[in-house]
């Protein structure tokens, strides 16, 4: 089942995005992309959150940025969904990050086990009271789009894609911004 929606409807969820939409200009430019797998397990999405942090620090992103802040919360909140809600028994979530700078976006994709897809339209009925069931909510808020897909034979990819905050790193940001005030 396709779901639609009007602009401005929320959540904007797409579950028929392709992965190669993020750079797919025909194999004229290559994303940066890093591909791990983790258990599926609490520890498991702490290590993919990490990881995503590191990455992007390795890019030029500090720990701090808004750029790595917002994809430590997208990758935290997809994969304790791949722990909670899509774990199998011995079987592990991958998580991909793909940096397209030429498009200025991350794409953030979560893998998990479980065929099931669920994916809210609303605030769950706790709201505010409850102490869970926002994730995908936080998500939609971060990501310029975000969806799922189906991974044959089993298992789906839930992936959120975030803006950079501008087509440079913030690093050449800061010498851009110092060579400004100093002249130098």
């Amino acid at each position: 089942m396709t779901e639609t929606a009007t602009p401005g409807d929320k959540p904007r969820w797409n579950a028929a995005r392709p992965a190669a939409a993020v750079g797919g200009d025909g194999g004229e430019r290559v994303p940066d992309a890093s591909t791990e797998q983790f258990p599926s397990s609490p520890r498991g999405a702490q290590r993919a959150r990490r990881h995503a942090v590191r990455w992007l620090e390795e890019r030029g992103w500090a720990p701090a940025s808004d750029v790595s802040c917002a994809a430590a919360l997208v990758v935290g909140e997809l994969a304790a969904n791949a722990v909670q809600h899509g774990r199998v028994a011995g079987r592990e979530f991958g998580l991909r990050l793909v940096l397209d700078r030429a498009a200025g976006l991350l794409r953030v994709e979560v893998a998990d086990a479980a065929s099931a897809r669920q994916l809210p339209t609303a605030a769950p009925a706790s709201y505010p009271e409850g102490e869970s069931g926002r994730g995908l909510l936080l998500v939609d808020t971060l990501a310029v789009r975000w969806g799922s897909v189906p991974r044959p034979p089993v298992g789906k990819t839930v992936w959120a894609e975030l803006a950079l905050e501008s087509s440079t790193r913030p690093d050449e940001q800061s010498a851009d911004l110092l060579t400004a005030r100093t002249g130098q």
